[in-house]
């Protein structure tokens, strides 16, 4: 099976050839039997009731890849598919979460940006965290797998979704490849001459250097940029775009200096928010677990003086809130 084989793909932000350092607060399970996992939840599945606490304890605490293995387990056990099953037997965010957990991340990824650009009205701001967040590298991956499931291209469906200056970043982003972009310095003169210089902002300059230079390189710019501009670079960005432009231009440069602290930041925005933005607070744990989510949990207790795992259990509750906590991984 197609899906099963994503689990086996180099992680995302690193190829085969130059592996990025992981900081995964899930990781594979010690003496992991998948059939006797698959047994368990059949049983919670059929407890008068649900018992969603057994389904939590095993679906958090495997890795992608564990997990894969027990849905083929359990559709021999239970003669039926494990993600029907639990739509049945879960509602709610505690559902979304656990389905989302059944996906291999960039499953994830595309069935995030396909439900972000379904229906009238588009969900801009996950359009613009998860395609202004992730790598070259990641990015290839998800427009691969977007194909597979959905059989349509990513970019056509950003183009048919999104206008203007905002489709044609997205477009940009979505379609680089690893190792675009120069290396030279002049992306800063460029910005600050193309940006606060000018009368009205010369935005294709800002799109073709924001989309194609690699993390180090930008950084650099936005140092540069200091000496020969009077603003920094968000500043700037504030100045000169307005909207889902400025938006996705300032998640950029969030993400760019420092990934992590954008992804904590969200999630504190997200549960600060009255009736915490659950989809939100989904997303990025989901997303993120296998990824850098012990270094969001770091950043997180530097920014806001308060660890991640006291946040989501001041803020979130039931069963959704045990789910949160065990992706979390413990407090700091």
């Amino acid at each position: 099976m197609w899906h099963l084989k994503l689990c086996l793909l180099p992680p995302r932000g690193q190829t085969n050839t130059e592996a990025e350092p992981k900081f995964p607060t899930v990781v594979p399970a010690r003496d992991f039997d998948p059939a006797r996992d698959a047994a368990r939840i059949d049983t919670a599945i059929k407890t008068k009731g649900v018992d969603e606490q057994t389904i939590i304890d095993i679906l958090t605490r495997r890795s992608c890849e564990q997990r894969k293995e027990i849905a083929f387990e359990y559709e021999r056990y239970a003669k039926k598919d494990l993600v029907v099953a639990l739509k049945g037997a879960l509602s709610g965010s505690l559902e979304a979460l656990m389905l989302g957990l059944m996906k291999s991340t960039a499953e994830y990824d595309a069935s995030e940006l396909k439900a972000s650009m379904k229906g009238l009205g588009t969900d801009e701001e996950t359009l613009i965290e998860i395609v202004c967040s992730r790598s070259n590298e990641e990015m290839m991956v998800i427009k691969r797998v977007y194909k597979d499931m959905f059989k349509k291209e990513l970019e056509k469906d950003v183009a048919g979704d999104t206008s203007g200056n905002f489709a044609k970043l997205l477009l940009a982003l979505v379609e680089v490849s690893p190792g675009s972009g120069g290396l030279d310095c002049s992306g800063s003169r460029s910005l600050q001459v193309s940006g606060v210089k000018r009368k009205g902002t010369d935005v294709a300059t800002w799109i073709s250097i924001m989309s194609q230079r690699s993390v180090p390189h930008l950084q650099k710019v936005f140092e540069r940029y200091k000496s020969y501009s009077p603003y920094d670079m968000k500043e700037s960005i504030r100045k000169e775009v307005k909207g889902d432009l400025e938006k996705s231009f300032l998640t950029l440069v969030e993400c760019f200096e420092n990934k992590q602290l954008y992804f904590a930041n969200r999630l504190s925005e997200a549960m600060k928010s009255k009736g915490a933005k659950e989809k939100v607070v989904t997303r990025i744990m989901v997303s993120r677990c296998e990824v850098d989510l012990m270094r969001i949990r770091t950043e997180f207790k530097r920014q806001h003086k308060r660890s991640l795992y006291q946040t989501i259990a001041e803020h979130t509750k039931g069963d959704y809130q045990k789910a949160l906590l065990s992706l979390c991984g413990g407090d700091d």
